[in-house]
């Protein structure tokens, strides 16, 4: 966490006027659309290159990419934070930074973690940045401040100092300022770091019901199996560069699943398939698994059976957006990132 997020619109830094957006752009148009975004910074480091990306509206967005792969660089254009080499962002339909002073009150963003008043208590915290946003009516701020922490679980320790928050409740209270005012985008970036199990599954459910109610929810993680449990859509970033984007089923279904034959009989099994054409084939206790060969599997079960290996079983496992992500980048997830 190098810095604090200059994007929740009660931020002092947010640097907004109490102008509502009133056009908008076209409602079927994409949340979030980039074309050809590259920031390239002093000394030639190339973070972000040649981005084209698209973020329909209602989805669940995932972002994922390894350390490194350009996803908080890219985060920080979307929002205005830094300006592009060269290239477009639009958000909400408008571009980005140059329309910033009316994009950003309808987007909730927490990222690189919450920028926080440690001698303040989460609710007084809340209640500033609230003040600070000029289109929140003060009439309702105790009200709205109260609903923000109840939502994020917060209620029991709203009076503590955050300082003395925990790395997990400081998560939620970033959350919480980021839900102050209702948002057609909500950015955020690695929401979970630092809960507990019990605390991922209730930001988890918290994103999903915020979704439902019509928001845009992008969220960048290093974890898989949160993008697979609660994302619609993804896209995948390596070196800078973006490798794919889709639905999450649609990402999973373009890598290959590995087949599994179960049988007594695995030498021999394993001896068919590499005949074949199937490669990595690797027996093991009572099965082989192997890429499976192209063509239709009912052939390959038919080869199986008749060179008499008792096939007690054959099929193709899952595929899990890990597999799919480390057959994009060809390396496992870095998950310090």
């Amino acid at each position: 966490m190098d810095g604090p997020s200059a994007t929740d619109a009660g931020h002092p830094r947010a640097g907004h006027p109490g102008v509502a957006d009133t056009g908008g752009g076209d409602p079927g148009e994409a949340v979030i659309a980039t074309s050809a975004l590259t920031k390239r910074y002093r000394g030639g480091q190339l973070a972000v290159d040649g981005l084209d990306l698209t973020v329909p509206a209602g989805s669940v967005f995932g972002f994922l990419g390894p350390n490194g792969s350009g996803k908080t660089t890219t985060i920080r254009m979307l929002m205005g934070l830094i300006e592009p080499t060269s290239g477009t962002a639009r958000v909400l339909g408008r571009p980005m930074p140059r329309a910033a002073r009316t994009v950003l009150p309808q987007v909730g963003a927490l990222i690189e973690g919450p920028a926080l008043y440690g001698f303040l208590s989460g609710r007084d915290n809340l209640l500033r940045y609230d003040a600070a946003d000029p289109t929140a009516d003060p009439r309702t701020r105790r009200a709205r401040v109260g609903a923000a922490l109840d939502r994020v679980g917060l209620t029991a320790a709203a009076g503590k100092k955050a300082k003395a928050y925990s790395l997990g409740m400081k998560q939620r209270l970033g959350l919480a300022a980021a839900l102050l005012q209702p948002r057609r985008l909500l950015v955020l970036d690695e929401p979970t770091n630092g809960l507990d199990p019990q605390g991922m599954r209730e930001i988890r459910a918290l994103v999903r019901e915020l979704a439902s109610d019509g928001t845009t929810v992008f969220l960048s993680s290093h974890l898989l199996d949160e993008i697979e449990q609660v994302c619609t859509h993804a896209a995948v970033m390596a070196r800078g560069r973006l490798l794919a984007q889709g639905s999450v089923a649609d990402l999973a279904a373009g890598a290959r699943g590995r087949l599994v034959v179960t049988t007594p009989d695995t030498g021999e099994a394993a001896r068919i398939l590499k005949e074949r054409g199937a490669v990595d084939v690797t027996p093991s206790e009572g099965r082989v698994t192997a890429e499976p060969p192209e063509g239709d599997l009912a052939e390959v079960t038919a080869a199986l059976v008749g060179a008499g290996v008792r096939v007690r079983g054959l099929g193709v496992e899952r595929v899990s957006l890990e597999d799919a992500f480390v057959a994009l980048t060809g390396e496992g997830f870095d998950v310090a990132g």
